[in-house]
């Protein structure tokens, strides 16, 4: 007689061991298929956050490593002395970093300030009390850097343009951006010609200052109001100006080269954290020694986004181990339990010449008839079983992340190259706190696979005893 009739007679003549076989079988295909989902809807969340933030990579000066190669400048004696070209950051070579495959954007910026001058004074609404000093803060805080949209104040709008533009790439070496509150204290607007004071710093220590030419080309607004009690003018916002990197140099004294000038650092957002390799290789191909400016990533923005994300998908991966370890044993125990049952209707179809290949056939058949059933239904039910399981162990995740950020709030960063210096430019970002489930072809196809590899196992290992066995043994013997 046929395999598969036999199968089909005693899958409908035992409607109630085949029903519960489809269900057990539905219970494992579908937490293993949940697995499979939430780990390619977290693929897709980590992707898309390398796409949208990446990964920083900063490049400045490491003053150990410029004073273990030898290359300071030597002082009197032998000794070391100042720091020398060699540790000069050139934008130039900035420049041509920039143009690698890997960069989805730079920036740079070099830090400087600016002493007033009688065409451009500080804004004070409220002037010292008699007698305090200064404290030398009496000065413009001029940035020289090379996208002012890339500025925290201006990317999150606590700062915006009100006249003219702000500097980009390509800006005039000599543009100056201001603020509102100055330029109305000095009656200045867009395109107007301004002197700001350059501090130099000269070779017996004593500073002197050096009239330097601008051209303002925007004003901004910066939300933060006077607070009616004295602040030190360079501590006020409203004296915050912003300049090129070129700029920044002549507010140093320094004449602009070929080589672009000096910055104090720069940022590369990669196109993937990964590609910090590539990007050394691209870095020394251009010329820099990666041992006095070393380049380092700061994936701390990318961390937070998919932390908890990963978390849950490794949570996934365990559950579909410990699922298909977990069903193939108990399946096995089940269908061990259900050929000791059938003992004897094996014995008398071994005794009427059915051959033991086709005798461990017909169990197979049956096995995989209840997990094919199980694992369509599985396919139709695991949509909205894995939604709701990933976005409940997804909060989870992200309200323990939550809680262990402001724990670590204020504590320093060792991810962090510039030790916590620019945590404040940096925006901050929120975990990924939802899952996109999308049931595929790829999915089903795996939980099919997977399905099916337990159903074997599970027959065929406790089966194999039906090839050790003759009919007069099962026959006489019974149990």
């Amino acid at each position: 007689m046929n395999l598969f009739k036999r199968a089909w007679w005693r899958l409908t003549a035992h409607l109630g061991k085949t029903v519960m076989l489809v269900g057990l079988f539905f219970v494992i295909c579908t937490l293993v298929l949940s697995g499979f989902l939430i780990q390619s809807a977290a693929a897709r969340a980590a992707e898309s956050a390398k796409n949208s933030v990446g990964a920083v990579a900063t490049m400045q000066l490491d003053l150990n490593a410029l004073i273990d190669s030898g290359k300071m400048q030597q002082g009197s004696g032998g000794t070391p002395g100042m720091i020398g070209a060699e540790g000069d950051l050139h934008r130039s070579l900035v420049d041509k970093i920039c143009t690698s495959s890997v960069v989805a954007s730079c920036n740079y910026m070099k830090d400087g300030v600016a002493a007033p001058t009688d065409q451009v004074k500080l804004h004070q609404p409220v002037p010292a009390p008699a007698g305090q000093d200064s404290g030398g803060v009496d000065f413009f805080k001029a940035d020289g850097i090379r996208d002012l949209d890339a500025v925290k104040d201006f990317r999150n709008g606590d700062s915006k343009i009100v006249a003219g533009s702000g500097i980009e790439p390509d800006s005039r070496s000599d543009m100056v951006v201001i603020e509102e509150r100055v330029a109305k204290d000095n009656h200045l607007e867009v395109g107007d010609k301004v002197e700001l004071n350059a501090n130099i710093q000269n070779p017996d220590g004593r500073l002197s200052t050096k009239e330097t030419d601008f051209v303002i080309g925007g004003i901004y607004r910066n939300n933060t109001a006077d607070t009616g009690t004295y602040v030190p003018p360079m501590m006020a916002p409203s004296n915050q100006i912003y300049v090129t990197p070129d700029g920044a140099t002549r507010l140093d004294g320094k004449k602009v080269g070929a080589d672009g000038g000096v910055i104090k650092e720069a940022t590369f957002t990669l196109r993937d954290p990964g590609d910090l390799g590539r990007l050394k290789q691209d870095a020394e191909a251009a010329g820099a020694d990666l041992r006095i400016f070393p380049l380092t990533v700061n994936d701390k923005q990318y961390k937070t986004l998919v932390g908890p994300i990963n978390k849950t998908a490794d949570f996934a991966s365990v559950t579909v181990w410990l699922v298909a370890v977990a069903g193939t044993v108990i399946l096995a125990l089940i269908i061990a339990s259900n050929l000791r049952e059938r003992r004897k209707e094996m014995g008398v179809l071994l005794s009427l010449g059915e051959k033991k290949p086709k005798l461990l056939g017909q169990h197979l058949v049956e096995v995989v008839a209840c997990a094919v059933l199980a694992i369509g239904f599985a396919a139709g039910a695991s949509q909205f079983l894995s939604q709701a399981i990933g976005d409940q162990l997804l909060s989870g995740e992200v309200s323990a992340a939550n809680e262990q950020a402001a724990n670590e709030a204020g504590k320093p960063d060792p991810s962090d190259p510039t030790g916590g210096a620019n945590r404040s430019d940096e925006p901050e970002v929120e975990p990924i706190d939802s899952m996109d489930i999308r049931t595929g072809p790829a999915d089903i196809a795996k939980v099919g696979a997977t399905g099916l590899g337990i159903a074997a196992l599970a027959t065929l290992v406790p089966g194999a005893r039906v090839l050790r066995l003759n009919p007069r043994d099962i026959l006489t013997k019974g149990d």
